[in-house]
């Protein structure tokens, strides 16, 4: 049988095993810890639970907890219930009315005064880079289109006052510290296929000019490569180049969304390119540019 003084041992051990794995280093840290947590049977309960995960499992929890900033156990408890889905268990975890803060109508109005133009009741070319630099991010990350999409922009470069403040609200943010740390959530939006053919579907309205149904193909181009970049279309310079030299005319909204169905559902290597399907012109001119410049020649 083991004696008391074996058994306050072996818990010792325990937490201090536990603590090491979450950078808990300082000896004096530790002992402070340990009188409070053996008095706290939620912690036991939890620390015993992150010793069951498999080392895959506890990497999705650190990466949970740094992307939402909630602590292991609401980490463990969501991503349980998404069955261990990164992208599913944040985007149910935002999607939980509670997830949503309120924010503060005052500093929504200061915020948006902040980058508002002088000469104009909206946010401009200039107040969107100083946007940027708060945010700390380049105005040509993509992530920029991601903030564009929830506050539902209808032109780029452009925020009215209603989209910029809704945009907030409905992300429950109302400084720039707390946008600037839903950056790594929106970029993890982007991995989300459903999310990800949303935001490309946004793209074509909000890159394309006022009052134009098509988008010029230099804008097109420009958005294909940062959009695919993500999802690492290979064809994606070999469709680019084709355009530049076959085509040279503004893109309409049909080819754009094939296009996303073309790479998703085509194989690279067009093994199952089927000639006789309902592809968009545009796409079939190109399968035939593929062949005739012998980038991707078909088996069979």
């Amino acid at each position: 049988m083991m004696t008391a003084e074996k058994e306050k041992q072996k818990a010792k051990q325990s937490l201090l095993l536990s603590l090491s794995f979450f950078g808990f280093d300082s000896e004096v840290r530790v002992f402070k810890l340990r009188a409070k947590s053996f008095k706290n049977p939620n912690f036991i309960s939890i620390y015993s639970k992150m010793h069951k995960l498999n080392k895959g499992q506890r990497d999705k929890v650190q990466q949970f907890v740094s992307i939402i900033g909630t602590n292991d156990k609401v980490a463990v408890a969501s991503l349980k219930d998404s069955g261990w889905h990164l992208e599913g268990a944040i985007d149910a975890y935002y999607s939980q009315p509670q997830s949503k803060t309120s924010t503060n109508s005052r500093h929504l109005e200061e915020l948006y005064n902040r980058y508002k133009d002088p000469y104009a009741d909206m946010i401009m070319a200039d107040g969107i880079t100083l946007l940027c630099n708060d945010l700390q991010v380049d105005p040509q990350d993509i992530v920029t289109l991601v903030i564009s999409w929830h506050m539902k922009a209808a032109t780029m470069c452009e925020f009215s006052k209603q989209e910029f403040v809704g945009g907030l609200q409905a992300l429950g943010v109302d400084c720039i510290d707390k946008l600037r740390e839903r950056i790594q959530y929106m970029r993890s939006e982007l991995k989300d296929d459903q999310k990800f053919r949303e935001i490309y579907n946004f793209a074509f309205g909000w890159a394309k000019e006022k009052g134009q149904k098509s988008l010029a193909l230099d804008t097109a181009i420009g958005m294909w490569q940062l959009l695919f970049a993500e999802k690492q279309w290979p064809l994606v310079d070999h469709w680019c180049q084709f355009l530049q030299a076959k085509h040279n005319k503004a893109i309409s909204r049909d080819t754009w969304s094939q296009l996303l169905e073309f790479a998703k559902t085509v194989d690279p290597n067009l093994s199952n390119y089927d000639a006789q399907g309902a592809w968009p012109y545009l796409i079939d001119e190109f399968v035939e540019y593929l062949a005739e410049n012998g980038v991707n020649q078909r088996s069979g």
